[in-house]
């Protein structure tokens, strides 16, 4: 009975924590300016890869339709930022009510198991394009990857449905209502357990996938240029494997520590109640590490630049259009306007888009 009534009181106890926001004094400045710069950032190189991929629709393949899909899941997310960015700028409070809150906590999660299933999938259609061509590849047929995409949506969906019917806002002492916040949630049965497995299968087996597929893929790299000397003195294969070394950093970095995080803490709760010390660090990890899995939507049209040849092209098309808009206002602004100079400046404006266009050749080239 003493057993069970100090459990009671440490739970109490645990559940009137005011500190667990004590850290929105710098919180309420850097989160609001990562937020804006990922929105910012992602919605811009996002829109540009739907831009290049939109015009190709007849002619795509498995890889640019799994890429296609993540792009949609990153735009959409990016819609969601705004609302978070005012969330963290008022310190922790959502006066949106109960129904907007659920919409952005769904937006989030869609796009976090989104991104996460379809870089699955992208990899297991690289190592299948690559390790075993012949035999299975009746899976990179586009009809076939369509009903893939449909099924990674229902999946998406499965997982992020069940959190409409939780709680998602909670009232604090202090007065201010959080949103999408972890203490939110701790009321819930089996929490620790749930999470734990959802860890393990939302990103463990993901990401053991991923690794796999790549290594292999790597190998076989490696082997295809040592039998082509050729191959191996141009260089593509390690420009290959060094986008997928990129890949797998991206993956790596941004949904690691946030899943990781999780992991240990609900491991911990398991065995004890943390104290209100350690679920303010838990609290303060969270919306670092969250952060940090975020920025994903922003580095994805990183790797399209290095990995989509089209994009790269409509990116250094776009830079060279504003670099020659630059000069000629330039041109057209100068104060020496006289026609000697101005033909002048146009030989150079001429020679620099040739020397331009030669180094887009050459960078296009691989």
């Amino acid at each position: 009975m003493e057993m069970v009534a100090a459990t009671n009181s440490t739970r109490n106890e645990s559940d009137i924590c005011t500190n667990l926001y004590d850290h929105r004094g710098w919180a309420q400045y850097f989160l609001p300016a990562m937020y804006s710069l990922i929105c910012i950032l992602g919605l811009l190189g996002n829109v540009l890869a739907l831009h290049v991929i939109w015009p190709n629709l007849k002619k795509i393949n498995s890889t640019t339709l799994y890429s296609a899909n993540l792009v949609v899941s990153d735009i959409l997310f990016s819609f969601a930022l705004p609302l978070r960015v005012v969330y963290y700028a008022m310190g922790f409070h959502w006066p949106m009510g109960e129904g907007l809150c659920k919409a952005m906590a769904l937006l989030f999660y869609i796009n976090m198991y989104a991104g996460v299933n379809f870089m699955t999938c992208l990899s297991v259609d690289r190592f299948i394009a690559v390790v075993l061509p012949l035999r299975f590849s009746r899976f990179r047929k586009v009809q076939k990857v369509r009903y893939i995409c449909v099924a990674v949506w229902v999946v998406v969906f499965m997982q992020t449905l069940p959190l409409l019917s939780m709680p998602m806002t909670n009232i604090e002492q202090s007065g201010h209502i959080t949103c999408m916040e972890f203490p939110n949630f701790e009321k819930i049965d089996n929490l620790p357990v749930m999470l734990i497995g959802a860890v393990l299968l939302g990103f463990g087996m993901p990401v053991i996938t991923i690794l796999v597929c790549y290594s292999a893929l790597c190998y076989k790299l490696r082997i295809l240029a040592k039998s082509n000397k050729l191959t191996e003195r141009s260089g593509r294969s390690r420009k290959v494997i060094g986008v997928i070394c990129t890949v797998i950093l991206v993956f790596v970095v941004c949904y690691s520590p946030y899943h990781i995080d999780l992991l240990q803490y609900m491991i911990r709760k398991l065995r004890y109640e943390p104290d209100c010390s350690e679920r303010h660090d838990f609290q303060i990890s969270l919306h670092i590490t969250v952060c940090l899995m975020n920025l994903n939507s922003c580095l994805d049209p990183f790797i399209y630049f290095f990995a989509c040849k089209g994009y790269k092209k409509k990116v250094l098309r776009l830079l060279r259009k504003q670099v020659s808009m630059s000069f000629s206002s330039v041109v057209r602004t100068s104060p020496e306007g006289s026609s000697k100079d101005v033909f002048g400046n146009d030989k150079i404006h001429m020679s620099l888009r040739s020397n331009q266009k030669e180094r887009s050749s050459v960078l296009l080239s691989d």
